[in-house]
């Protein structure tokens, strides 16, 4: 432990520099004012960013990343208090207190509460990643090719449910990722696949110009097709945190803290779902459940506390395994690639000292959002008033220059333009997004992986199967599949309510 804390004073001192700090209070805010606005989401903010940062160095472009990422979860707590609209998916459970907080003259309160709850969320989550991840990290040691295969399998399947509720549109959005993954020439023979002639298509379709039409340019045709309506917000009162909400529910926001983390840790759920369990874990607990959607102060710290720390627990199975636990982490996945990372298994032995180096980006996005929190609600104010029409062309501009920054290619441009028509179209039949550039990232682990072990074995399939993990893994993604399907998985509710009560009857009768 205590090397721990040695190698995350040494991080956390290396970026005491007056760039790397410039970059993270400019990032904190960017990510607050994305996370702030309705239809901008967090996942779109790290996006658009990963363009802007591709020339700097690889610590400080992940640190903007980071910064972004935490800012824009919190940021969806401020106009989910004062317009009862979720800046984010994330911050929807904070829309039942917040707002009924600020109908009663309380908005201000309302907001200290969420800065507190959000703090606390994101540190108890950065413990559990300098603990977590190099335990995790020793364990995956032991993969090989037919491990890094089921690994890339199980990523796409689990991203099934990183966003909406059809996890089929999920899996056909992964698979689509994989096939443009195998766009341009393959690896051992460089022979052209699916380029139809296309001179620029063999070398593939590049990862920043489609993460960023996918996300970038499609909510902005979406928020353009159906603009929000012009806001009204309320006088309120002191935004300062007070510490007796702090001391009197202590006890949420340690429990709120780790189901948000334990949440983040599962690959393919996400904040949105940690802040509705802390949320319930609380109001079960309370001694005021009576309060709870009419202006709770603990219903709202729970649900900030659990939304943000989830934010360090996402970031865990990125580092240990390249599979994301939201659909930010999933992008946040893209843009370590991008940077010359390489997370995932070997992450302890290529680069130990970067775990530590995430964690104290993760702190110092924690201070950037509690200074933010307690100063900026008046400039938010105005801001959140700007209408959106004037604000998306400067969001285009900003993806076709980052598009084209990366090669100089006009092609790159081209590819973000159609990926955002394409993305715009997949998300009005409800397709999700992450999934999509989840397969795109994955497409060449799984790949490599396949052929690698089938060379290893002369074709046979055998040690896919019957190797410890490997076997472990392909029940994971059997399970993970079936128990998606609806007849399957009442069936599995109604086996599994007979057992429970027949265990129940069992101990009545003695």
């Amino acid at each position: 432990m205590l090397d721990g804390l040695i190698a995350f004073g040494n991080s956390l001192a290396g970026f005491m520099n007056p760039a790397s700090v410039g970059y993270a209070l400019l990032a904190s805010f960017v990510g607050f004012i994305i996370g702030a606005l309705p239809g901008l989401t967090a996942t779109m903010g790290v996006a658009l960013m990963t363009t802007l940062t591709i020339k700097l160095p690889s610590s400080d472009a992940l640190l903007i990343l980071i910064c972004t990422y935490v800012g824009a979860i919190y940021g969806g707590s401020r106009s989910a208090i004062l317009l009862n609209i979720p800046g984010t998916p994330a911050s929807a459970a904070s829309c039942l207190d917040g707002h009924a907080l600020a109908r009663q003259g309380l908005a201000g309160r309302a907001m200290g509460i969420a800065t507190s709850g959000s703090v606390l969320g994101t540190w108890i989550g950065i413990i559990a990643l300098a603990f977590f991840t190099p335990v995790l990290g020793e364990m995956a040691l032991k993969f090989g090719a037919y491990e890094f295969f089921w690994l890339a399998v199980f990523g796409v399947v689990i991203s099934g449910n990183l966003t909406g509720n059809d996890p089929l549109k999920g899996w056909m959005s992964g698979f689509l990722g994989l096939f443009i993954a195998g766009i341009g020439q393959e690896a051992i023979f460089a022979y052209d696949r699916f380029t139809f002639g296309i001179h620029d298509l063999s070398g593939g379709i590049s990862l920043v110009p489609a993460l960023v039409g996918a996300f970038g340019l499609a909510e902005v045709i979406t928020v353009m097709k159906d603009p929000p309506r012009p806001v009204q917000i309320n006088a309120f009162d002191t935004v300062i945190p007070k510490l007796i909400d702090v001391i009197k529910y202590w006890r949420t926001i340690i429990r709120s803290g780790l189901i948000g983390t334990g949440i983040g840790i599962i690959p393919g759920v996400g904040e949105d779902v940690a802040a509705w369990s802390s949320y319930a874990a609380a109001r079960r607990a309370s001694k005021e459940k009576e309060k709870f959607g009419k202006g709770s102060i603990e219903g709202l710290m729970a649900a900030e506390t659990g939304d943000n720390a989830c934010v360090p627990g996402a970031v865990i199975p990125v580092l240990t395994l390249a599979v994301p636990g939201s659909a930010p982490a999933a992008v946040l996945l893209a843009a370590m690639l991008i940077h010359g990372v390489n997370p995932g298994p070997l992450i302890m032995i290529e680069a130990p000292h970067f775990v530590y180096d995430v964690v104290a980006m993760m702190f110092i996005a924690s201070v950037g959002i509690l200074i933010y929190g307690l100063t900026l609600t008046g400039l938010l104010i105005k801001i959140l008033q700007f209408p959106h029409v004037l604000i998306m062309p400067i969001i285009f501009v900003l993806c076709a220059v980052g598009s084209y920054a990366i090669a100089s290619r006009l092609f790159d441009v081209y590819v973000m333009l159609a990926f955002g028509v394409i993305g715009f179209g997949l998300r009005q039949m409800n397709f999700p997004m992450a999934p999509l550039v989840l397969g795109i990232v994955l497409g060449d682990l799984l790949e490599k992986s396949l052929r690698r072990g089938l060379i290893l074995t002369d074709g046979d399939l055998t040690p896919f199967f019957t190797r410890p993990i490997s076997f472990v893994m392909f029940v994971l993604v059997a399970a993970t599949v079936l128990m998606n399907i609806p007849a399957v998985h009442r069936a599995a509710s109604l086996a599994w309510a007979n057992v429970v009560g027949a265990l129940g009857r069992k101990q009545g009768g003695v």
